[in-house]
């Protein structure tokens, strides 16, 4: 965190590293990410819900890990790999990752507005435990509030990806898709 010459306490100049690319930002230290995600950097993937780290629409990843963005400082996140839901489809082509097409395919989406909370939350909990069962996928998906779904086709979609992505892996290739 770096002093920004002549402007005070009162902000200060962070670099983010946010979907690989970086970021200047100047911001009020007690700024909070998703605050910083979504005005400053226009990534609006990000959903603000609750505000209190409850429901989990705000959930991004922080070096690999599921954060609540609400909670978070940005001056907290400055150092760190940030990935908004924005990482997950294909920049150029704005085709959909497969956990995405899973999502789509198993209807574990509704009204939308908490699913990218539950993206990153599965993105991430994937990445640390691929051979996760169902039973673990349900209770990590309880961590997240969705009014819609039930949860069920949540818990459908993160595990046919989960094991499209096992079977992938075992195949020895190297294309992503939970199809």
């Amino acid at each position: 965190m770096n002093d920004t010459g002549g402007m005070g306490d009162d902000v200060q100049l962070l670099t983010l590293d946010v979907n690989g690319t970086s970021y200047e930002v100047i911001t009020p230290p007690r700024r909070t990410l998703v605050d910083v995600l979504r005005h400053d950097l226009r990534l609006t993937g990000t959903h603000v819900g609750c505000e209190h780290g409850i429901c989990g629409a705000c959930t991004v990843l922080v070096d690999g890990l599921p954060v609540r963005a609400c909670l978070m400082f940005a001056a907290q996140a400055e150092g760190a790999r940030i990935s908004t839901v924005e990482s997950l489809a294909d920049p150029g082509s704005g085709e959909l990752d497969d956990l995405q097409r899973a999502f789509t395919e198993n209807h574990g989406l509704q009204c939308g507005f908490c699913t990218p909370g539950f993206l990153m939350l599965a993105q991430g909990f994937l990445a640390e435990r691929p051979e996760a069962t169902k039973e673990e996928i349900r209770e990590v998906v309880a961590a997240n509030l969705c009014r819609c779904t039930g949860y069920q086709t949540i818990v459908e979609a993160i595990d046919a990806c989960a094991t499209a992505r096992r079977a992938q892996r075992a195949a020895g290739t190297e294309e992503t898709s939970c199809n």
